[in-house]
């Protein structure tokens, strides 16, 4: 009878464990045994230093829905890249705006900044498919309102380009804490973990999905988002692969933005993306197939079909089966000390939230508590998407602001 149990119980765990430490370990094994047997080139190196006759017309498009916070800042950075200005053209589409942020773009059209505005708002997938219709440069590059980038991004997300495989480039996503709550300041470890699984991927084979903060896409290989898509970063990227075209990593081109203020506004980012990978997974299923492209395959459900749709809901399966199999054991069993291990994480995680409720920080519970935190808002946000409840209208999120506590 025990085996019934043992069985289920470490096929779980293992597929947990393969998720989140053997697939990058795997893939660093796969790249570095890559390099040994092919050292003409250096794998993951792309040399942006180009004569600029050679660089692609660039189309640098950003939807801007309230933002006069931030968009005037957004507008100069974009203004002062280092890249030649008779080659970049900026689109900012600022449907259903009601603040200042459409009186300040139009501020910057002397500086072949154009504006887009409608009155009525019909969410961001609209307004970037708008962009890209009048768009005229050879690689669309997306971004953030709120996010600014470093002085030489263009330069490095249009390098790779150079191959024509390449059918689209992620740039880094970096996150600045400011005065965010130190409970969602683990983020910025997290997305350091992402920048590191995604640069091996790069090197392996392709992106699996671009942060929306900065990506780019040759013109001619977009393929229109539709409107119930929630994750159009995602979607926008993933179509690129299944036309046959690889997603590349330029980890010198970053785009740099705070954290969310507080655990609650961390949350409905969090349950929306997971609301989007779930509707992803079912519009890309196909990408699973190992017949067809099997590194592409290996990816996908490694990196994107375990982590959301499996492990989350994996987690609870394997405390209960551990339970089980601790209480059938002989006392001082190796299933006590993993239960008991899962314990003090889950109770870290639990004071974590706890004390974060009432302004106490301790570092040793952040890792446990984001842990946590991430896989709750998964099952949010299967909730929200087997329930159709999640708009694919995007809510901004309240920022941190700069500083420390």
């Amino acid at each position: 009878m025990t085996i019934l149990i043992e069985v289920p119980f470490w096929i779980s765990l293992g597929i947990i464990v393969y998720t989140y430490l053997g697939y990058p370990a795997l893939l660093v094994v796969l790249n570095a045994f890559r390099s040994l047997v092919d050292d003409s080139k250096d794998i993951g190196t792309v040399s942006h230093q180009v004569n600029d006759a050679m660089l692609p017309s660039i189309t640098l498009i950003v939807a801007a829905y309230n933002e006069e916070d931030c968009i005037r800042a957004k507008v100069e950075n974009s203004i002062g890249l280092d890249y030649p200005r008779d080659l970049v053209e900026m689109i900012v589409v600022t449907d259903g705006s009601t603040d200042g942020t459409v009186d300040i773009v139009r501020s910057f059209q002397h500086q072949n900044v154009c504006l887009l505005h409608q009155p009525q708002r019909s969410g961001k997938t609209a307004a970037i498919n708008r962009a890209v219709e009048v768009a005229t440069g050879d690689v669309l590059v997306f971004s953030d309102a709120n996010t600014m980038l470093n002085t030489q991004a263009l330069r490095a997300i249009t390098a790779d380009f150079r191959e024509s495989s390449v059918g689209a480039v992620a740039g880094e996503k970096r996150v600045l804490t400011g005065t965010a709550d130190h409970a969602v300041a683990q983020e910025n470890l997290y997305w350091k973990y992402e920048s590191f699984l995604k640069n091996q991927e790069s090197q392996f084979h392709t992106v699996i999905g671009a942060a929306g903060e900065l990506f780019a896409v040759r013109r001619n290989l977009y393929v229109p988002v539709p409107p119930n898509v929630i994750l159009d970063d995602f979607y926008i990227s993933l179509s690129v692969c299944r036309l046959g075209y690889t997603v590349k990593y330029a980890r010198d081109a970053y785009g740099e933005e705070f954290a969310s203020a507080n655990v609650a506004e961390e949350g409905k980012r969090k349950v929306r993306i997971a609301a989007g990978g779930f509707q992803s997974l079912q519009i890309f299923s196909d990408l699973k197939n190992p017949f067809g492209n099997w590194r592409l395959a290996l990816q996908f459900v490694s990196h994107r079909f375990f982590r959301w749709s499996v492990c989350p809901f994996l987690l609870p399966v394997v405390v209960v089966l551990n339970g089980i199999l601790a209480v059938s054991s002989p006392s001082g069993g190796p299933y006590w000390w993993l239960f008991i291990a899962q314990g003090l994480f889950y109770m870290l995680a639990l004071m974590g939230a706890v004390l974060s409720h009432r302004g106490i920080h301790w570092r040793l519970i952040r890792v446990p508590f984001y842990f946590a935190f991430m896989n709750w808002s998964v099952y949010l946000g299967f909730i929200n998407f087997l329930s159709n409840k999640q708009s694919a209208v995007w809510e901004r999120s309240v920022r941190a602001r700069p500083g420390h506590h």
